[in-house]
């Protein structure tokens, strides 16, 4: 088979498309891969598909293609150009690259390939031998082109949680498919529009399959909910999450004013405990077990705090609404009662909004799966070593976590 024939199988190439000529560049590592076209014929103008007699030629294009036993393959042509009456001269389409790219398709392929492996655009750059502006283009068109793939489907459970852009309170408004496992939807901030932006681009029909919604208890996007969602104020469900962080919080705040207290009086008992007591119960280290029972058998406020949020935890086993908020009411009255201030404000915070706590006895959701996409976003940005642009943080988060149909 000649080097010519190679080729035209390699590219896939059939009339009038044809290899006219391949050199090698053994200085450079490169092969120079010559594309041409036969005499006459029609081509279909790419918007309409009307079929045309050649206008002229663009000047001569190349694109980069997979390397040939590690010498780089360049692919070189003319591309004809049609005179449409309804969209002027355009370039007709070429079978082995998308239109204004600068990679054949093969090639384009293996990018995002080894984007999706190395998670950062310099890992990618340093393996495959390309620039970070090629990288980053491919990048770009490939979650332009999954993003217009994407199809109006319905999602009946979403979870809506926050992602800090950088440092200064500068958020995104991250939107998950909760039984998919992928982000659906960012919008910059955290404000009552970040995500309305989101409700306003669902057709009514998708907004009524929503049966489910999880978030924490952020008042602006519990007020889009409630305004653009059928009855959201049974479907939002407060991440348990949230809440447990809240109630940890409590428990260490508590922990660091009892402790200042005694070291003061020379005692030193909760020096060096606060893990023992913002952990859950099962998760404290074997090798420390016996000193947190030694701790919470004593009269310290902290012992009686952390035993408050064990005892909460409970409250997510339950089935039936009406047995959930009989036990909230009993945990209510007991932490009320316990004169710490910070587990009180975290009670009354609840008593508030107890009825969107235990509609997960209806719905059984949680934002764990948006908390694994933020954890996988981190990972992401650190590794990057950040984002200056939030539009480009926007399309790493769709190219990584959208679960989109990237390749061309």
């Amino acid at each position: 088979m000649f080097d010519t024939e190679l080729y035209q199988q390699v590219l896939g190439l059939t009339a009038p498309w044809r290899v006219a000529e391949v050199k090698l560049d053994v200085e450079s590592t490169q092969i120079h891969v010559h594309v041409e076209h036969g005499e006459g014929g029609l081509w279909p103008c790419p918007h309409c598909q009307k079929d045309l007699a050649c206008y002229d030629h663009a000047p001569k294009r190349t694109w980069r293609h997979l390397n040939t036993c590690q010498f780089q393959t360049l692919v070189h042509a003319r591309i004809p150009r049609v005179e449409c009456a309804e969209h002027g001269v355009v370039q007709v389409k070429v079978p082995w690259a998308e239109p204004h790219g600068r990679f054949t398709l093969l090639m384009e392929r293996f990018v995002i390939d080894v984007l999706q492996a190395c998670r950062t655009v310099k890992g990618a750059c340093a393996l495959i031998g390309i620039s970070w502006d090629q990288a980053w283009h491919v990048l770009e068109r490939a979650v332009a082109r999954g993003l217009s793939r994407k199809e109006a489907v319905e999602i009946s459970r979403i979870g809506v949680d926050e992602k800090a852009f950088r440092k200064g309170h500068r958020y995104m408004t991250i939107v998950s498919d909760i039984d998919r496992g992928t982000v659906d939807f960012v919008s910059d901030g955290r404000e009552k529009a970040s995500l309305a932006a989101y409700f306003g681009s669902r057709t009514p029909k998708q907004l009524n399959a929503i049966k489910a919604m999880a978030m924490d208890m952020w008042e602006p996007y519990v007020q889009a909910a409630l305004e653009a969602v059928p009855l959201a104020s049974s479907k939002i469900v407060f991440d348990r999450f949230h809440i447990m962080k809240h109630m940890t919080e409590a428990v260490d705040v508590v922990r660091r004013r009892e402790n200042r207290s005694l070291v003061a009086d020379g005692d030193e008992r909760l020096k060096r405990t606060k893990y023992l007591w913002i952990a859950s119960r099962e998760n404290v280290p074997p090798k420390r077990r016996a000193e947190l029972r030694e701790l919470r058998d004593t009269d310290l406020k902290t012992a009686r705090a952390w035993a408050i949020k064990e005892n909460l935890r409970h409250l997510w086993s339950y089935q039936v609404e009406g047995w959930a908020r009989r036990f909230f009411n009993g945990w209510h009255a007991w932490a009320i009662r316990s004169r710490m201030e910070p587990v009180k404000a975290v009670a009354r915070m609840m008593e508030g909004r107890l009825d969107n706590v235990i509609t997960y006895c209806r719905h059984r959701i949680t934002n764990a799966v948006a908390e694994g996409l933020n954890s996988k976003i981190m990972t992401i940005k650190r590794r990057a070593g950040g984002y200056r642009n939030p539009a480009n943080f926007k399309t790493v988060i769709y190219f990584y976590c959208g679960g989109l149909r990237l390749h061309p």
